[in-house]
């Protein structure tokens, strides 16, 4: 049984709920009676005259042809710094269709790839072509990074992802304020020295680019233990084993970017910035000042020089240093 309080609860609740229902009752009838009030009235027709019925909304007719998706076609051939990939081999086919439908059809990631890679590539391109390096590497760049100045859970930081040991091993300056493998000119030819050492290790470069994802000393292991030396007939962990059907991927992709339906016109590439080179060898205890006074700001500095890590550059040894600046349109003009 409910008890006198409850009984009492009860009975305000049921009144204010009538009041609240009542009250929006009359609202809604007071809102109908003013726009009834507002509304224009419009003449009733002529007796004479015939009112057409407004026609009916054709539904919507959609195309279904370009709404299907076809997995792209493998090329009957195709090379990786000269060296032939073999498609013959129905699992090495499979696992380079992966890799292309999976960068095909990731669109909105695979645009912005090939847009940067008009920025980039040239300055890669060059370092490559004097380092005696494979063009096809420079995939492995894009593959890597997406030519962003990432840096990875594991640390791993850069366009070309050295770790920090890494990095100092082959000649780049790894500290708090520095961070040359940030420095794109410097860690390119970093990279350069890894890949030929690399090479000369293994024999090809298909296994210098495994390496470079797998570690000399895991790929050495893979080696031994399996008793072969063909990247396409070890077993190796998964990232390594789609590493180079994913820079595989990359390559024909822009290599042909309408053949994979990337429609980007010439001019909408990103182009290359346009700096000129300040060359220090003191310390800068203000890069925000100093930014200004060379015409730019902090963050445009930072953009061209994303090596240099924090507000200040401590230089005690007088090392030096070659900062990129933006070439702005006056000097131009004096030119």
């Amino acid at each position: 049984m409910l008890s006198r309080f409850s009984l009492k609860f009860l009975r305000r609740l049921l009144a204010s709920s009538l009041v609240v229902t009542l009250a929006c009752t009359a609202l809604i009838v007071l809102q109908g009676s003013s726009n009834k009030k507002l509304k224009k009235q419009e003449p009733p027709p002529p007796a004479n005259m015939v009112v057409e019925p407004e026609p009916l909304l054709e539904p919507a007719v959609i195309d279904a042809t370009n709404l299907m998706f076809e997995l792209p076609e493998l090329p009957n051939e195709i090379t990786f710094c000269g060296e032939v990939v073999p498609l013959s081999d129905r699992e090495v086919a499979e696992r380079l269709e992966r890799e292309l439908a999976v960068n095909t059809f990731w669109h909105s990631n695979t645009f912005l790839l090939l847009k940067r890679t008009g920025r980039y590539f040239p300055l890669i391109e060059k370092i490559l072509q004097e380092e005696g390096i494979p063009d096809d590497f420079k995939y492995l760049a894009l593959a890597e990074s997406g030519l962003l100045n990432a840096r990875s859970g594991a640390g791993a930081a850069g366009f070309w992802q050295f770790l920090k040991a890494t990095g100092i091993k082959h000649g780049l300056e790894v500290r708090d304020d520095v961070d040359e493998r940030y420095n794109l000119e410097k860690a390119t030819k970093a990279a350069c020295e890894y890949l030929r050492e690399a090479k000369e290790e293994f024999g090809n470069w298909t296994l210098a680019a495994a390496a470079y994802n797998r570690g000399e000393n895991g790929l050495a292991r893979a080696i031994g233990s399996q008793k072969v030396k063909s990247y396409y007939d070890l077993y190796l962990n998964p990232e390594t084993s789609r590493y180079v059907f994913r820079i595989l991927s990359l390559k024909l992709i822009h290599s042909d970017p309408k053949q994979y339906k990337f429609n980007i016109e010439p001019s909408a590439y990103y182009k290359p910035l346009p700096t000129y080179d300040f060359e220090v060898n003191n310390s800068i205890e203000d890069l925000p000042k100093f930014a200004l006074e060379h015409g730019t700001n902090y963050k445009t500095l930072h953009e061209l020089n994303p090596w240099l890590r924090t507000y200040e550059l401590p230089n005690k040894s007088r090392k030096k240093y070659v900062i990129h600046l933006p070439y702005l349109e006056s000097q131009r003009a004096d030119d």
